[in-house]
């Protein structure tokens, strides 16, 4: 088979004002970013035809080193769809160049279920993480030269919480010290780098309603505390007029299309594993206005990116998923009942049926928020009919879901039929109920850390810093309580410990620090080891991506 560029490379792409126009956008209402992408302004936005529309979340188990391969069936499914005569679009994040050059080599989907052109949406696309990354570290230099400029006037901050970002994995930036060098050079100082999808700005644009909620949010932002203990902000800068300028073009959602010429919306970045892991609500409500059929993932596992999905996005945004579609592999679930890496191609059955237990931990937490569920396995190669049917049964059987093999990766569309018809089905005679969330608004920091750590990762307690008790006395105080929680966890397990696979329970989460996103309206809670700014690995994908006779290589 050809590799993923090879086949984006040999399909004949239409032009954008084509696929705009094959559902109904106007043609004067597209911004072309060339001739294959554009930007669709968010006043087309028709929230009666968002309420008509059939929204389908898509989730997976618990991420692996061996890939899941949610977005390939994220696409899949809206091709499936549209060739069973729905009108269907995806609404998917926009990949980080981080994991591009590290581990991924891209996230456009795969084989003949991409977004295209994948090149272009994988590296620069229209500039959105760069006007993000801009917005963010503008406010930074602003900042220090406010500082530097009223020393002498005696102002100052207790503690900075507002750090730099940079779309790259970059390990050695994490912690810095700034302004060193003659006192011109400004106010010596530590701080650091976060990823760009774990900026603050990131979740802001993701989750705003419109130009002037965007500049609402920007102006709430805290970067520090005074010596009074007082939250000091942007608005307090005086500079959220300059920075709402910088993303003025990055707030419109981007249009593509995928590998059979449907439409698709590829739109904001948050990883889930740091930050809240959803493409933006603009983005997902333009795709319900042209769509009948919406079809958007949320990052990682369903403990992080759906339970984000459901607490945060949905919460704010008042959408309501109708189905829920988690992703599995044969492999996953190998890996997640005790095969090593390395073995997770072969048959083992044993290994197969104790990694159900993932499987089954997070079907009963979706169904915890009231939603219908479909399993969508997604084939490989070395999976075996006898594997397979195991699956089939035990998610009939036992679990009582629906079950459809993902064959889109080499089929496209023809090969996500069949789980099309089944989502079509399910919507048509289960949908799932309203949404419940894991918590209230009105309970406390600490009482929503506790009902998703213990409720739905498996703790048994939950301890905290004494810097994470300190913030959230800081918000009780400030009146914030009632924000969403966000929690950052690694994406391999249910625990805060990356080595501990399957379905764990009965273990001690801690929450190492807290941080006031007052932006975006949440609360992220830190958890174990992880870290906001990603490492490289030992062998970079960076070493495979090159150009050659004027082809990208290396991407996928």
């Amino acid at each position: 088979m050809k590799s993923d560029i090879e086949i984006a490379r040999s399909i004949e792409l239409k032009k954008i004002k084509q696929v705009a126009e094959s559902v109904g956008i106007p043609r004067d209402e597209v911004e072309n970013y060339g001739r294959y992408i554009a930007k669709i302004p968010e006043y087309l936005i028709d929230e009666e035809k968002v309420k008509q529309s059939n929204l389908i979340l898509v989730t997976a188990i618990t991420a692996t080193k061996a890939g899941i391969g949610k977005t390939t069936v994220s696409i899949g499914l809206a091709l499936g769809l549209n060739k069973i005569g729905k009108k269907a679009i995806v609404a998917l994040r926009e990949p980080s160049l981080g994991p591009c050059f590290g581990m991924k080599g891209g996230a456009a989907g795969g084989g003949y279920a991409q977004v295209l052109p994948m090149e272009k949406i994988n590296l620069h696309f229209t500039g959105d993480f760069h006007a993000i990354t801009s917005a963010h570290n503008m406010i930074s230099a602003l900042l220090d030269n406010h500082l530097y400029q009223h020393q002498a006037e005696g102002f100052g901050l207790k503690e900075i919480i507002w750090r730099r970002v940079l779309d790259v994995n970059d390990r050695s930036l994490r912690s810095i010290v700034t302004g060193l060098g003659p006192r011109s050079n400004g106010i010596t100082q530590e701080s650091g780098f976060d990823i760009t999808p774990a900026s603050e700005i990131m979740a802001i644009l993701c989750l705003s309603k419109d130009l002037n909620d965007l500049r609402r949010r920007i102006e709430n932002i805290i970067l520090g505390f005074t010596y009074d203990d007082k939250p000091f902000t942007v608005k307090d800068l005086g500079v959220a007029g300059a920075i709402t300028v910088l993303l003025k073009d990055a707030i419109h959602p981007n249009l593509v299309q995928t590998t059979e010429g449907t439409a698709a919306f590829v739109h904001g970045g948050p990883f889930a594993n740091i930050a809240h892991g959803c493409n933006s609500i603009l983005a997902t409500k333009m795709a319900m206005t042209f769509g009948d059929y919406v079809i958007t993932e949320a990052g990682f596992g369903a403990d992080l990116g759906a339970e984000k999905f459901y607490d945060i996005k949905c919460r704010k945004s008042g959408l309501q998923p109708k189905l829920t579609v988690i992703v599995a592999t044969a492999q996953g679930l190998k890996m997640h009942g005790g095969v090593s890496l390395d073995r997770i191609k072969e048959p083992n059955m044993e290994g197969l049926r104790e990694g159900f237990n993932n499987l089954n931990k997070h079907v009963r937490n979706l169904r915890s928020f009231g939603q219908t569920i479909v399993v969508a396995f997604n084939r490989f190669a070395s999976d075996t009919d006898e594997e397979v049917d195991a699956i089939r049964r035990h998610c009939e059987e036992n679990l009582q879901v629906g079950f459809a093999i993902n064959n889109a990766f080499t089929e496209g569309g023809e090969g996500a039929v069949d789980l099309a018809n089944l989502v079509v089905e399910t919507i048509e005679k289960n949908p799932s109920a309203p949404l419940q969330y894991a918590y209230a608004e009105s309970d406390s920091v600490s009482q929503k850390i506790e009902k998703v750590a213990c409720n739905l990762y498996g703790a048994s307690v939950v301890t905290y810093s004494s810097a994470s008790r300190k913030m959230m006395k800081m918000i009780e105080k400030m009146g914030i309580a009632h924000y969403p929680v966000c929690i950052a966890k690694t994406q391999y397990s249910f625990s805060a410990d990356p080595k501990i696979y399957g379905a764990v329970d009965n273990f001690e989460f801690h929450i190492k620090d807290i941080v006031i996103n007052n932006g975006a309206e949440m609360i992220v809670a830190i958890a174990g080891e992880i870290l906001r700014m990603p490492g490289l690995p030992k062998v970079p994908q960076a070493q495979f991506i090159d150009i050659v006779d004027g082809n990208i290589e290396g991407l996928s």
